[in-house]
């Protein structure tokens, strides 16, 4: 077996780094300032996503709700909801129409984790466009973490982290991992986290 580093995993890793290094700050500064005034205003986060998205937004609702104590949901969570409601009405209206149920209002906000952030006239994730759109007809707040150019989301939200393309190959990979550091950052921000985590605590 040949334990030389391979090309590939090195700059993989470099990729991961100039990323990192090159991540608007302000931007996730926005996302906090927008986070404690939610909490502040007893507002609740509806995080959206599909694909691996779909899986972290399940994780944040977690860590949104648990470490920083605010009101969180991912409709993809709800499986017989989310399942009868593209069979039924269609995959482009599933987000707004659970939005619609749960009186989506201004003291709310959606965070977007998306790949591409949507893109209504290639007809990519229109469920996001639809939620989006919804969204600012009822004046809620938008974050999102999104790659590529930021799409839809990167256009329309009033904070949004645009993960930096580092090679064709790789956009998906990084703008998903990247979702999960920011959003740990943001629970973990010491104007945000409420309650001790886990291994913070073991002595």
């Amino acid at each position: 077996m040949n334990h030389e580093t391979s090309p590939y995993i090195a700059k993989y890793f470099e990729e991961m780094v100039k990323i990192a290094h090159a991540i608007d700050q302000e931007q996730v500064r926005k996302m906090v300032d927008i986070l404690l005034d939610l909490r502040e205003r007893g507002g609740r986060l509806f995080v959206l996503g599909v694909g691996g998205g779909a899986g972290n937004a399940s994780h944040a609702v977690n860590d949104f709700r648990k470490i920083a104590g605010i009101e969180a949901y991912a409709p993809t969570d709800n499986v017989s909801e989310l399942t009868a409601r593209v069979n039924d009405e269609g995959w482009e209206s599933v987000f707004e129409r659970w939005l619609n149920v749960s009186k989506l209002a201004a003291d709310d906000a959606l965070f977007i984790m998306s790949v591409g952030g949507g893109d209504r006239e290639r007809n990519i994730s229109s469920n996001i466009v639809n939620a989006i759109q919804l969204a600012k007809a009822r004046k809620a707040r938008i974050i999102g973490i999104v790659g590529r150019d930021g799409g839809f989301t990167g256009k329309n939200a009033d904070a949004a982290v645009i993960v930096p393309t580092m090679s064709p190959e790789t956009v998906t990979p990084h703008t998903e991992a990247f979702q999960a550091v920011i959003w740990h950052l943001l629970v973990s921000h010491p104007e945000i986290q409420r309650f001790e985590m886990k291994w913070e605590s073991v002595k």
